[in-house]
C-alpha cells in the first residue's frame, strides 16, 4: 500500500509530499510552525516588495529538494536505508528552526554570541526528548557525526539543499530572475565518490551558473545597500531600546521581547538558563513590529525617531567605500545630526552606523565542489571549469558601509 501523506502546494516547486509519521509530526510541531511568522529575507522587502515568504516555506522547499536528492542518489546505486532517508529529511526540515526574527540583527543585539545554528541544535535536542529519541539519527547527521558523511553535505555544504532552495526561492519572490538556478538539474547530476558528494561532469555548466547566480544574489539582493541600511536602522533601534531598559526606563514590549531587552544575555547565560530558550521560541516578527509601532510615540526622542524611521520607511542614507570610514567623517556626521535634532553626541551616535561586509562565493578549503568525470577522475571545480575564474569567486570582496540618518539635503 502507498504510504499515507499530506500534500502541500508550493508556488516554486509545485506539490510537496510529506509522509505521515515523524516527518509530518515535525511539520506541524509548534517550533516549526513558529517559522510561519518569521520572514525568510528579514526586511529585504524594503527593496523587493515581493520578498514576503517565510522560513517555514523555505524549510518545506529544502525538504522537497532533499527528497529528490535521495531518489537520485539511490537510483545511482548508493544504498540509503529508509531510516537514513527519513533522518536526513528531518534534519533539513529542522536546519533553520533556531532562527529568530530578523535573525542576524537579533544575534547582534538581544542575544550576543549565540548563533542560530547553535539554537537550532538545542531545539532539535529538545524535540528529540519529546519524541522519545526519534530525532537521534537526524541530529547525528546535522552535527556531521554519522559515518555516511555525504548525508551531512546534503544538509550543510557547498551544494546543500538549503542553498539550492533559498537561491531559487528568493530569486522567485524578489523577481531577480538572474539569480535563478537549475536546482533540478544540479540534483540529477549529484553522485557520491569516496563518501563525498560529487557532480557528474555533464553538470559542470549548471554549477558554473549556480556560483555566478549566488554571487549576483548576494550583492544585488542580500547585501543591497538599502537593505543593509534598513537593517542597521533596526539594529540601532533595538540597541537604544536595550540601553533605555538598562537605565530602568519603561519600554513597551511583549513578555518574550521584554525578557531580552531587560537582560544582558551572552552565550553562557543562554546555555545555562532554561527560561532563556523558552522566551526565545516565543519571539517572531510580530513582537518586533508591534513594539516599533508603539515606540514611535515614546518620550525618548532617539527611540521614537528611529522607530518612526522603521515604520514609515525613513531609511538611513548609505555610502559604500573600499577603505575603512574615517573617525573624522563619522564624528562630523554625529555632530551635525546632534545639532539638527537637538540631542547629545552620545544620543546622535545611534543615527550613524558603520559596518564592514566581506563575502566570497566559493571557498575550496571549506567544502570543495568536486566534478566526477567518466573515467573516474575527480577534479575540483576550480580546475575543471574552463570558463569561471574561481580564484575571483574565492577572493573575499570587502566593502565598508557608512549609514546615517537623513535629515536634510546637506547631510
Amino acid at each position: 500500500m502507498p504510504q499515507a501523506r499530506k500534500i502541500i502546494n508550493d508556488p516554486v516547486f509545485g506539490f510537496i509530499n510529506i509522509p505521515k509519521g515523524l516527518l509530518y509530526d515535525i511539520v506541524k510541531h509548534p517550533l516549526l510552525q513558529r517559522l510561519t511568522r518569521i520572514k525568510q529575507m528579514g526586511i529585504a522587502s524594503v527593496v523587493y516588495p515581493g520578498a514576503q515568504h517565510t522560513r517555514f516555506q523555505h524549510s518545506l522547499g529544502a525538504f522537497h529538494l532533499m527528497s529528490e536528492a535521495i531518489v537520485q542518489l539511490t537510483s545511482k546505486g548508493h544504498f540509503i536505508f529508509d531510516s537514513e532517508a527519513e533522518a536526513v529529511r528531518a534534519a533539513i526540515l529542522l536546519h533553520d528552526i533556531g532562527h529568530g526574527p530578523f535573525s542576524h540583527v537579533l544575534e547582534n543585539t538581544l542575544v550576543n554570541g549565540v548563533s542560530h545554528e547553535r539554537i537550532s541544535l538545542m531545539l532539535m535536542e529538545r524535540m528529540n526528548k519529546e519524541m522519545n529519541g526519534q530525532l537521534s539519527l537526524a541530529i547525528q547527521i546535522f552535527k556531521d557525526e554519522y559515518p555516511k558523511r555525504f548525508l551531512h553535505q546534503l544538509v550543510s555544504g557547498q551544494l546543500d539543499m538549503d542553498r539550492l532552495d533559498y537561491l531559487r526561492r528568493d530569486s522567485f519572490y524578489t523577481g531577480v530572475h538572474e539569480g535563478n538556478i537549475g536546482s533540478a538539474r544540479i540534483i540529477k547530476m549529484l553522485d557520491v565518490a569516496d563518501d563525498r558528494l560529487v557532480v557528474e561532469s555533464k553538470g559542470i555548466y549548471s554549477i558554473e551558473n549556480f556560483l555566478t547566480a549566488r554571487r549576483l544574489m548576494y550583492w544585488q539582493v542580500y547585501l543591497h545597500k538599502t537593505s543593509v541600511a534598513y537593517e542597521r536602522l533596526l539594529l540601532n533601534t533595538l540597541l537604544r531600546a536595550k540601553e533605555l531598559a538598562r537605565q530602568g526606563v519603561e519600554i513597551f514590549a511583549s513578555p518574550a521581547l521584554k525578557y531580552f531587552l531587560y537582560r544582558d544575555i551572552d552565550e553562557h547565560f543562554f546555555m545555562n538558563e532554561p527560561e532563556c530558550l523558552e522566551n526565545f521560541i516565543q519571539l517572531d516578527d510580530n513582537d518586533i513590529w508591534t513594539s516599533l509601532k508603539v515606540w514611535c510615540q515614546h518620550e525618548d526622542k532617539v527611540l521614537s525617531t528611529l522607530s518612526n524611521g522603521m515604520v514609515n520607511r525613513n531609511i538611513f542614507k548609505v555610502e559604500i567605500f573600499n577603505e575603512p570610514i574615517s573617525e573624522d567623517r563619522k564624528n562630523s556626521l554625529i555632530l551635525q545630526i546632534g545639532h539638527e535634532l537637538n540631542i547629545s553626541p552620545s544620543e546622535a551616535s545611534y543615527f550613524v552606523s558603520t559596518s564592514q561586509i566581506s563575502k566570497n562565493m566559493y571557498d575550496p578549503a571549506d567544502d570543495s565542489i568536486d566534478i566526477l568525470f567518466k573515467d573516474g577522475k575527480i577534479e575540483n571545480i576550480a580546475d575543471a571549469s574552463d570558463m569561471l575564474n574561481i580564484s575571483l569567486l574565492a577572493k573575499k570582496v570587502k566593502k565598508y558601509y557608512l549609514c546615517y540618518y537623513r535629515l536634510d539635503k546637506h547631510l
